[in-house]
């Protein structure tokens, strides 16, 4: 005859203390490195239907170019503002950029907005230093140097396809 036995079950208690411990150190861990991980992002607006047009009834659009050799800023009532040419042939002249539109920020104070206009090959950090140049400008305030406002409302659209000289007129 088998006999049937009970077998003996105890309850195993949880020592979740190592788990809490991990827990603790890592919360604070990971809420530290969101901050280092912030991205930085810029709201960019496609440019009005009027960019182009020389009207002198409309607002006035200044639109940054860039080239291939140089810099081009321009407006839509008067056209050619200033033509920055590369430094050194190899790099484009932010420095100059920055100068123009101050002194353009000077004369237009409540001008927010501005249209670049790189070309199709531009390369991403190129048009990002230009973004950041016609954006803000380092500026000394009560002994701190902070952000100055320039332009904020940055459009893109695509750069004129430029033809040589000669080449347009039936040669």
């Amino acid at each position: 005859m088998r006999r049937k036995h009970k077998r003996l079950s105890s309850d195993a208690d949880l020592d979740i203390t190592a788990f809490m411990n991990l827990m603790i150190v890592l919360v604070p861990v990971l809420l530290i490195n969101m901050v280092f991980a912030h991205t930085s992002i810029l709201d960019l607006n496609f440019p009005e239907e009027s960019a182009g047009s020389n009207n002198p009834d409309k607002p006035l659009q200044l639109q940054v170019m860039i080239l291939d050799e140089q810099l081009v800023v321009s407006d839509n009532q008067g056209g050619v503002i200033k033509q920055i040419p590369m430094t050194n042939g190899t790099v484009h002249d932010y420095e100059t950029l920055g100068l123009v539109m101050k002194d353009i920020k000077a004369r237009v104070p409540d001008k927010k907005d501005v249209t670049i206009m790189p070309r199709p090959d531009t390369s991403y950090q190129m048009l990002v230093s230009v973004m950041d140049t016609v954006r803000s400008y380092k500026a000394v305030v009560a002994g701190s140097v902070v952000d100055a406002e320039l332009f904020p409302e940055i459009s893109i659209a695509d750069a004129p396809e430029i033809i040589p000289a000669g080449e347009g007129e039936g040669s």
